[in-house]
């Protein structure tokens, strides 16, 4: 008889059926030989569901022992009742040392054992079969080792009862991996710097509206790198790129300091804190010391200079894009005032910047709408300024805003812009179209016309096509024709004639250098130049603008006039200020000059200023 309170037993369950089925209608059995065909069908039940059961327990067992990833059961309280070979050999543990601990116990950190509590809760509470973390598990050796885990409960044959699992599998080279493509995602991969793309990231989140006091940005740029990567290769290139990156960092270690890579020989600063512009521009004197001091690889020391340019702003005062800006204006500015510098940004020259770099972008609507305007620049003899001998031709730009322009204040724009091209181009035409009408006033006794070339649009490679084609579009001879540069451009940096002007100079085009010193003039002989005509400028011609001129620039000028003599060069001047100033000139022989002393005009003044006078020169 079974006890009170525990299970029925198998007899006592078949007595119970034995009597119910005795009483039903249809049963011609004694009980006794009912009980006893019960108590058969029974035992050969139970008997097939213990062979199930053993079968299922003991794939269960081969699955558990042979899995590929660790498994730690544990019981009610969460403690481990036992573990797999594979856990073992994770942790580097054997099974006995596992048993007892808790699971969260596994973890390598306060934080990882949260996260592992954290999830047999959220099983509890709610209906998922599993989750799954990423976490750090103690190792054998105290190191940390990555795991995906996943938790789940097992169900056991009781009621409202079951047993926490957790599988753990080893992700040390997938969260290596990743680690590893998340840092390059972010860092140069030459220099192991931030990239631009964090530095940016970083950058908005120092001006954040909970940030306090000052940010400062420096950018670097290296002076003439490209001399290095042409000259000594790329690879040694690659290694002073590195080896500035190493003085940079070595050199900016307080206020959180960043540095970034941001471009090929570009690097940036971000500093933040307590700052003054003092105390930056400090910083960057010392950086520049040491990046001006050679690195060397092997015996070969490469120097490097750079310039920098520096913001500093309150964080509540700055954004990033302005921060950007500045820097760059400002490096831009020490560029431009000699390399090797830095310059610290300034909000009037930047509102001056505004102003220059809007003209810059106006320009090719300026000359789509007729904006720009011809104008002349009479040479005359210094010995009778009355004759005329040839008119340069040149550019003014009648802004709506700002008025009258001169080519000084927007050639350097529309180089930056790149349109001295699309300028140079309607300035030939409409210098070779003004040469057709004054041939057809005055024959051959029109002045030539002279185009002045600047740098860019002297190495502009349809420069000859251009030229030639609006002389033959227009039936002026070459020879009616000069085109005046600097010598200084007449030569590549390789120190070769630039291929556009033999070239003209072959098609009867007449060539005039701008030469300021006796180098200057030296390279017509040397490369064999056919130039007729040289017109002097810069100090040796300002030195006799006021008054008597030093001893030593008189026998400058002397010099030149007696060398271009030998090189039977008719001599010029450009730049001449006043009357006594083209008077002292003339005393020393110089032939024609152009400038203030002779105010430009329009087409409509040629007229008056041709007087029909024979070419002097």
């Amino acid at each position: 008889m079974t006890e009170p309170g525990e299970a029925p037993g198998v007899a006592e369950v078949v007595r119970r059926w034995v009597g119910r089925l005795a009483h039903t209608e249809g049963i011609g059995l004694s009980p006794d030989r009912l009980e006893e065909l019960l108590t058969e069908v029974t035992g050969e039940a139970l008997a097939a569901t213990e062979a199930a059961r053993e079968a299922a327990a003991r794939r269960f067992n081969t699955l558990y022992s042979a899995a590929p990833i660790g498994v730690a059961l544990a019981d009610v309280n969460c403690e481990i009742v036992e573990v797999n070979a594979e856990m073992t050999r994770f942790l580097g543990r054997r099974a006995e040392e596992l048993q007892g601990m808790a699971l969260a116990d596994l973890a390598y950190s306060d934080h990882d054992a949260e996260t592992i509590l954290s999830g047999l809760e959220d099983l509890t509470e709610t209906e998922a079969e599993h989750v799954r973390q990423r976490v750090q598990l103690t190792h054998a050796d105290d190191a940390a080792v990555w795991a995906d885990i996943t938790l789940t409960y097992l169900p056991s044959d009781r009621p409202n009862v079951a047993y926490p699992v957790m599988m753990a599998m080893d992700s040390n080279e997938v969260h290596a991996l990743q680690e590893t493509l998340r840092h390059q995602s972010v860092h140069d991969s030459l220099t192991g710097l931030s990239n631009a793309s964090r530095f940016k990231t970083l950058l908005e989140g120092a001006l954040s509206p909970s940030a306090r006091g000052q940010v400062a940005l420096i950018y670097f740029d290296l002076d003439g790198f490209r001399v290095i990567n042409d000259g000594l290769g790329a690879g040694v290139g690659d290694k002073v790129l590195r080896g500035v990156a190493a003085k940079l960092r070595d050199a900016f270690t307080e206020h959180k300091a960043l540095v970034a890579r941001l471009s090929g020989d570009g690097f940036a600063v971000l500093l933040r804190g307590q700052l003054s512009a003092a105390e930056v521009i400090g910083m960057v004197e010392e950086a520049m010391v040491e990046l001006a001091e050679p690195i060397y690889m092997k015996d070969q020391g490469v120097g490097v200079s750079a310039s920098a340019g520096i913001v500093v702003r309150n964080v509540a005062e700055a954004t990033a894009e302005d921060l950007q800006r500045g820097a760059e204006l400002a490096l831009h500015r020490a560029k431009e005032a000699g390399r090797g510098q830095w310059m610290l940004f300034d909000s009037e020259l930047d509102r001056v910047d505004r102003a220059r770099y809007r003209l810059g972008a106006e320009i090719a609507g300026a000359l789509e709408n007729g904006q720009f305007v011809m104008t002349y620049y009479p040479t005359v003899s210094l010995a009778d300024p009355e004759e005329i001998t040839a008119i340069s031709a040149g550019l003014r730009w009648h802004h709506p805003e700002q008025g009258e322009l001169d080519p000084a204040q927007f050639y350097p724009l529309a180089e930056t812009t790149g349109m001295v091209a699309a300028l140079g181009r309607w300035l030939i035409g409409e210098t070779l179209a003004m040469s057709a009408r004054l041939r057809e006033r005055y024959g051959d006794d029109a002045p030539e016309l002279c185009i002045r070339l600047p740098k860019r649009l002297v190495m502009e490679p349809e420069l000859v096509k251009m030229i030639r084609e609006n002389l033959d579009r227009n039936n002026v001879p070459a020879n009616a024709l000069r085109v005046c540069t600097r010598a200084a451009i007449a030569v590549d940096r390789d120190g070769e004639v630039r291929d556009s002007l033999p070239v003209l100079a072959d098609l009867g085009v007449k060539l005039v250098l701008i030469v300021h010193n006796s180098a200057d003039l030296e390279l017509i002989p040397r490369h064999g130049l056919d130039v007729r005509y040289v017109m002097l400028g810069g100090p040796v011609v300002d030195a006799f603008a006021l008054g008597e001129p030093e001893p030593a620039a008189v026998r400058h000028l002397e010099y030149l006039l007696g060398r271009a003599t030998e090189l039977d060069l008719r001599v010029g001047a450009e730049g001449v200020y006043s009357a006594e100033h083209a008077e002292r000139l003339s005393k020393f022989g110089v032939l024609v000059g152009r400038g203030p002393f002779v105010p430009f005009t329009d087409e409509d003044g040629i007229d008056e200023l041709i007087g029909g006078g024979d070419s002097a020169q």
